[in-house]
């Protein structure tokens, strides 16, 4: 059951392919400058989600995870670009600073992965989302959006799923 406020919105996925749905009606919302930080232990589907992201938004190429080059750009037909972030091996914010998140922004929205890392670099208006391994193929996750336009997209995104409640 959905958490039925304007803050916060709670989904249990039961299979790779419902996270992949939930994060292709995510990817559908997103505009250049948004922000999606996905944090989660190994295991708890951020690259799964992040797969239908980018379908959702428009992507032409396939998805993987950014872990060892930090940096993933994933290209569509208008040519902006979907910029993914893999923080897991940066040490600090000042790594961060190198990478210019800024520009990021400017290409297109950025999906972040291990966003806990990287906390001071993060705009302070984005959607955090937290993943839990629930299950061999069950996943739980907390919407968290900090700023209108994320309070507004987890509402349409909730409507989506549940309907009018």
């Amino acid at each position: 059951m959905p958490i039925l406020d304007d803050r916060h919105f709670e989904f249990f996925s039961h299979s790779p392919d419902q996270t992949r749905r939930l994060g292709i009606h995510l990817g559908s919302h997103l505009h250049t400058g948004d922000v999606i930080c996905l944090e989660g232990n190994l295991g708890s589907g951020k690259t799964t989600l992040v797969q239908g992201i980018a379908q959702g938004w428009g992507a032409l190429d396939p998805v993987s995870s950014p872990t060892y080059i930090i940096v993933n750009e994933y290209r569509r037909a208008d040519e902006e670009r979907m910029v993914h972030l893999d923080a897991y091996r940066l040490q600090n914010s000042l790594e961060v600073d190198f990478l210019d998140i800024d520009r990021m922004l400017e290409k297109g929205p950025l999906v972040i992965e291990w966003p806990e890392r990287i906390e001071n670099a993060i705009p302070e208006n984005h959607l955090w989302i937290n993943l839990k391994y629930s299950g061999v193929e069950h996943r739980a996750m907390m919407f968290k959006p900090m700023g209108k336009q994320y309070i507004k997209m987890v509402e349409k995104l909730r409507r989506k799923l549940y309907g009018d409640y």
